[in-house]
């Protein structure tokens, strides 16, 4: 996702967004674990896409996650 998107989102989108990125890192994590993740670019997408929401909710609200 782009940062400009999650720009536009309200901070309860954002805090939203967070979670649901945070679940899919979770799951995508116990997969590759057991050896079930076929596609492990999705980890490094997750946590980069989990790093932008953070900052853009630092940058707009000034406040933690």
């Amino acid at each position: 996702m782009k940062p400009k998107e999650l720009r536009e989102l309200s901070e309860e989108e954002l805090r939203a967004k967070s979670k649901q990125l945070r679940d899919e890192l979770f799951v995508a994590r116990v997969k590759h674990s057991t050896g079930q993740l076929e596609d492990t670019a999705k980890m490094r997408r997750l946590r980069r896409d989990v790093a932008r929401v953070a900052t853009v909710l630092t940058q707009k609200f000034g406040g933690t996650q």
